[in-house]
């Protein structure tokens, strides 16, 4: 329809409405039709059926912009659980430390981590297949009409991605392993991107035809500009994995964190001998003090002081132990150290235990520090622990004392603490200092380092290994990021899956530079071709379409023009 007719039909809704006005009706008298007499019967339903269409026209156009409102909305909520299922994967490395925060909190022990693991993999499903089918909507030309109980789920999944975001920024210690995640995943995500690109393309480009000027132009810039991110954002994809085979640094060494907390109770002598069987240098464990001075191994203090991993409570109901020196050492050994980790499965490795293990872990109990020097000096693996004390200076003279006391070879010790650091090395010499923190190392020119694995940098690992230094990073369970460390040339790792990193013999992907260039240059061209193709084919076809539709309309106009315009025409000839 043309500008002049669309005018007409504007004026004949205008007509229509004075018409049908009870002021106009009023002020004159009224025909069988309920209209004044000056206007036949037969121009009535001529000016209805136009003002109809006109309305018709302008809720049309509402309910389109709705949909593609609620469109939008899907494919950015769809976008943000992806990402949101992405951080909580990579952050599955650390599920223990997130299970023990909600233990701190709520004083109950659930896998925290792996409900939300599961929240996130249903709403991201849900979005992902909400989006298909709007897709599949849009490809059949149909309007997308959300039901409202889509809309209260998509509400409800964004307050999620929120609470998730906000929990974690809390917690700031997991947001560093976030990009230093995509120097392991950046090359395959981009390929992946590619081939998102490519299926999504078709419908971009419909778009981009059947838009008005403005609008298409808005569509051409933003699919350009993402396009060219996608294909050109491997020139700034930087992985210690983009190496030749030949290059890669010597496999890093394994140190059991707690022992083998997967495969039996943490800190008890069956776990430790469980991670002999995968081969680590050394044992990590968490050394406290007794009422009556004798080193033990245990990890929680504070307000969860032995409540997570022994049956305090139901011993000695009536006590309160808040810290190692209130319960002397014939009472920590009365508690049974095993049947927390039968019940909870904190690992869900459980079912990997025979029958005879499990009847072990069920009997395990409180060891003290004596106990694991003695295996220690057994099979000659080192020993580093963390020292929890509210005396440090009383209680590291007696841990000192107890290991001297011992007759283990010196060497064979990784002293941790800081505290009274100098008493230590000069009461014994022998023991190795292993520093936290990069500035008290160089301060008191040592060459060990110990850090989370999410605190150095690539480029800061390799530069401290070029220097001599030995560099144990912690706590690394997971395949691709015990891989990333290996092409790093991390010195060893602690770790709660020794039994799983042992058998890797090489990284989980390494790949020279240049054959990683060829590959995405090769990829990047390839799906350019395909999509001028798709581009080229739906333009033909849209052309071809729209010749159609013109001499289609040329006809339908023709013949409507004399039924536009009559109306228009008869009003004025009855004018009174």
């Amino acid at each position: 329809m043309t500008k002049t007719s669309w005018k007409q039909t504007d004026k004949q809704c205008d007509l229509w409405n004075v018409l049908k006005s009870d002021k106009h009706r009023a002020s004159q008298p009224l025909g069988r039709t309920g209209f004044p007499p000056q206007y036949p019967e037969k121009v009535l339903p001529g000016l209805q059926a136009e003002c109809v269409s006109c309305h018709t026209k302008d809720l049309s156009e509402n309910k389109r912009k709705h949909a593609c409102c609620w469109f939008s909305v899907i494919t950015v909520v769809s976008l943000l659980s992806l990402c949101w299922m992405y951080i909580c994967l990579v952050t599955y490395n650390d599920q223990e430390d997130i299970n023990w925060k909600g233990f701190t909190v709520l004083k109950l022990w659930v896998n925290w981590f792996m409900v939300m693991i599961i929240m996130s993999a249903v709403l991201a499903s849900y979005c992902i297949l909400l989006l298909l089918f709007a897709l599949i909507q849009v490809a059949l030309g149909e309007r997308l009409d959300l039901h409202w109980l889509h809309k209260i789920f998509l509400f409800f999944g964004l307050i999620l991605i929120a609470l998730g975001v906000a929990g974690i920024s809390k917690w700031k210690e997991e947001w560093p392993t976030v990009p230093l995640s995509l120097q392991a995943t950046a090359p395959f995500l981009q390929f992946g991107a590619v081939g998102a690109l490519m299926l999504l393309s078709p419908f971009v480009f419909r778009a981009f035809l059947w838009a008005k000027t403005g609008s298409g132009v808005l569509i051409a810039v933003v699919f350009v500009a993402v396009s060219a991110a996608i294909f050109l954002c491997p020139l700034f994809i930087q992985s210690p994995c983009l190496i030749e085979l030949s290059e890669l640094p010597e496999k890093p060494k394994l140190i059991g964190h707690r022992g083998a907390p997967m495969l039996a109770p943490e800190n008890t002598m069956m776990s430790f001998e469980k991670s002999i069987e995968c081969g680590v240098m050394a044992f990590e464990t968490d050394v406290q003090l007794s009422k009556d001075r004798i080193p033990f191994l245990m990890h929680d203090h504070q307000s969860e002081f032995l409540m997570r991993t022994t049956n305090v409570k139901e011993k000695f109901p009536k006590k309160d132990f808040c810290e190692s020196a209130c319960i002397t050492w014939k009472e920590l050994q009365s508690l049974n150290a095993g049947e927390w980790f039968l019940k909870t499965d904190p690992f869900r490795s459980v079912s990997q235990l025979s029958e005879a293990e499990r009847a072990s872990a069920r009997n395990q109990t409180i060891p003290s520090l004596r106990q694991l020097l003695n295996l220690t000096m057994q099979h000659k693996i080192s020993v580093i622990f963390d020292l929890y004390s509210p005396n440090q200076e009383s209680d590291i003279n007696d841990t000192v004392s107890t290991i001297l006391s011992s007759g283990i070879d010196p060497s064979l010790i990784l002293w941790l603490p800081p505290a009274e650091r100098e008493s230590v090395i000069s009461s014994a010499p022998g023991f190795i200092q292993v520093y936290s923190t990069e500035t008290e190392m160089f301060n008191k020119t040592g060459n060990h380092l110990n850090m989370k694995y999410n605190k150095l940098s690539i480029e800061k690992i390799r530069d401290l290994r070029k220097g001599n230094i030995t560099v144990n990073l912690w706590v690394v369970n997971e395949r691709w990021l015990f891989s990333l460390l290996w092409c790093a040339g991390a010195s060893s790792v602690t770790t709660n899956s020794c039994h799983l990193l042992k058998d890797m013999e090489k990284p989980d992907w390494v790949m020279g530079l240049f054959t990683y260039s060829i590959i995405w240059i090769s990829v990047d061209v390839f799906s350019i071709m395909i999509m001028t193709a798709v581009f080229i084919f739906l333009r033909k076809t849209h052309i071809l379409s729209h010749r159609r539709g013109t001499e289609r309309q040329d006809d339908d106009t023709t013949a409507s023009n004399s039924k536009e315009l009559f109306p228009i025409l008869y009003h004025r000839s009855y004018e009174p």
